[in-house]
């Protein structure tokens, strides 16, 4: 399982592509987000949730895929045949959180979330590198990778705040996948909540939206 190495930088198609912002500049901000964008998506689409999120004080960053996909097949495929998108996505971030933790912000003021392809990366990331972050949020997503193995999972969360959210016939993210997800970060110390919204259509509805702001306020007043 690819785990970023720091001096051991992944070079890949994502690496060298633009940064979106929005909300607070970096050295006046308290917090910052980080929003991954879904397949065929921009990191300008996503960053249209940080109007919605309504939050003073905090730094959004979207990083950008190349070609506007994270990786070329369903979540659901063996990892290598994902590659090597998959870790390049995954060292995207990493390069993010380097970037941030220079700008200042401590890893527990930093949240990482991500909208279904992106849910799906932010998830897998957060669980290969576990630490106390200011929050995880996938919304419609999940662990990727064609089965979930448990135990190649292994750090401590250290009790970080996660949401989970997404619909019960979602077209793209199997429930049960949003279940293992939950599993695998409980086993590692996160402070899961999980909401599965029956009927909902593969979008993100305002109460998760209203729990994200929950996970924002509690990282600010830490």
């Amino acid at each position: 399982m690819f785990r970023v190495q720091p001096g051991n930088r992944f070079k890949g198609p994502h690496q060298g592509q633009h940064r979106a912002t929005a909300g607070a500049e970096a050295d006046e901000a308290e917090l910052a987000v980080i929003l991954i964008h879904g397949r065929g998506a921009t990191a300008e689409s996503i960053l249209m949730l940080a109007d919605e999120l309504d939050a003073d004080g905090v730094h959004y960053i979207a990083p950008q895929a190349a070609n506007y996909t994270w990786y070329p097949y369903s979540f659901l495929e063996p990892t290598e045949k994902n590659e090597p998108g998959l870790s390049s996505g995954l060292q995207a971030i990493a390069d993010l959180l380097m970037d941030l933790d220079k700008a200042g912000f401590a890893r527990n003021k930093v949240i990482l979330a991500g909208f279904s392809q992106g849910g799906c990366l932010a998830s897998e990331f957060a669980a290969r590198h576990p630490g106390r972050f200011g929050g995880v949020v996938a919304f419609s997503g999940g662990l990727i990778g064609d089965r979930v193995e448990e135990s190649a999972y292994q750090g401590d969360f250290e009790g970080t705040p996660v949401f989970l959210g997404c619909s019960d016939r979602d077209p793209h993210i199997p429930a049960d996948r949003v279940d293992e997800t939950e599993t695998v970060f409980r086993n590692i110390g996160a402070d899961v909540v999980k909401k599965i919204y029956p009927g909902m259509p593969h979008t993100v509805n305002r109460d998760e939206l209203e729990q994200m702001k929950k996970l924002i306020d509690a990282a600010r007043s830490e």
